[in-house]
């Protein structure tokens, strides 16, 4: 899931939001300003009733935003690096670079959501009842109990144990430390959300028989994504098992044709040593230092007027936004790094100095091998 825009960083950490959050906006401001509110608190101008529920809307959105960057800021404090946070139709996602290392890492990351949800929903209960008590604001006591009730109803329904809610996470912390196996624990966290999954698009089609039509298509959309998601999950963990005991370097390309810093686009792009061969390439500087990694998808976006003046240092991916692992690293733990980052590429690096590339054919090519019946059995004699 990619942000359409970014809304810049919170504690460091990259917030982008989703086209699709439109989508939660218009609901919730048509469901409060022309159902909710109006009902609650008939014969006022509807210019109140709208703004009551734009500013419920926001702000139910940056109860979103708190709950992902608590998932991010309490990963962050047990060693697994953040890439980013989007909101978009279905909630929030924080995408974490790496796996938890440890059982209790796992459950300090999942529950610190649910719990944060709770939290908000208490204080915003709390000024409800303070607010109805010394004044008679009644939109803004119906708002803030609004946005109580969803606070609460989303740490609920987060804590289930299915994933990819966090309560998936927490009976798989659970599983994996009474089995010591986290890919033991992923399987049974991913054959309950398939199961939750299937109970919720089988509740919206029964409430879309009885008439509550779009009650039930939001549950049906719901189950179909969790179904989808706890799949995804299920697909990984396979992928890590296939891969567990290989390193880097055997799905590594080694030392691969480099580009230098003062290269300019037009020579990149018109040099035959870089033509036909691969579609992106390390670039290093004079002492062989690598600098990024230069696309020509990337280079070819450039204006031909500007590719004569223009280095590749300008147009390629800096060396700090790219995963670089040494020889000796697991593959399995590269695959999410791979999946996260746009350029789909890792350098692998030993001392310093450049030996390899890894792309996500190369993992496709390791993985079909394995997957073999014939290399499953030479692997494992």
């Amino acid at each position: 899931m990619r942000a359409t825009f970014s809304l810049g960083r919170v504690a460091g950490i990259r917030v982008g939001v989703h086209w699709s959050v439109l989508v939660i906006f218009v609901l919730i401001l048509v469901g409060l300003a022309g159902g909710s509110f109006r009902d609650a608190h008939p014969d006022r101008p509807a210019w109140q009733y709208w703004l009551a529920s734009a500013v419920t809307a926001v702000l139910f959105l940056l109860s979103l935003l708190a709950h992902e960057i608590s998932h991010a800021l309490v990963a962050r404090r047990n060693g697994v690096a953040v890439e980013d946070i989007t909101l978009w139709l279905l909630g929030g996602l924080a995408r974490l670079k790496s796996e938890a290392s440890t059982p209790g890492a796992e459950l300090r990351i999942a529950g610190v959501g649910p719990l944060v949800s709770l939290l908000l929903g208490g204080i915003f209960a709390l000024a409800a009842g303070l607010l109805a008590a010394v004044s008679d604001a009644g939109l803004a006591v119906a708002a803030l109990a609004w946005l109580a009730g969803i606070n609460i109803l989303l740490a609920v329904f987060n804590a289930l144990p299915a994933a990819p809610l966090d309560g998936g996470r927490l009976l798989r912390a659970i599983v994996w430390w009474k089995t010591g196996s986290p890919l033991r624990a992923t399987a049974v966290a991913t054959a309950a959300g398939r199961i939750l999954g299937w109970v919720l698009v089988g509740l919206g089609l029964y409430l879309v028989l009885v008439g509550a039509i779009f009650s039930g298509i939001w549950l049906v959309v719901i189950g179909w994504f969790v179904i989808a998601m706890a799949s995804v999950e299920g697909g990984q963990a396979r992928l890590r098992e296939l891969l567990a005991g290989i390193p880097v370097s055997d799905a590594m390309t080694p030392d691969p044709t480099t580009v230098r810093a003062t290269t300019t686009v037009h020579e990149f792009l018109t040099d035959p040593d870089y033509r036909y061969r691969h579609s992106a390439f390390p670039v290093v500087d004079n002492g062989n230092t690598v600098a990024g990694l230069v696309t020509l998808k990337g280079a070819d976006a450039l204006p031909e007027t500007e590719r004569a003046s223009t280095t590749v240092t300008d147009v390629m991916v800096p060396v700090d936004d790219l995963p670089t692992p040494h020889p000796d690293d697991p593959l399995a733990r590269l695959v999410p790094e791979l999946q996260a980052r746009p350029a789909h590429r890792a350098l692998v690096l030993e001392g310093g100095r450049l030996v390899g590339i890894v792309t996500s054919s190369d993992i496709s090519r390791v993985t079909a091998w394995l997957s073999s019946s014939s290399a499953w059995r030479r692997r494992t004699l």
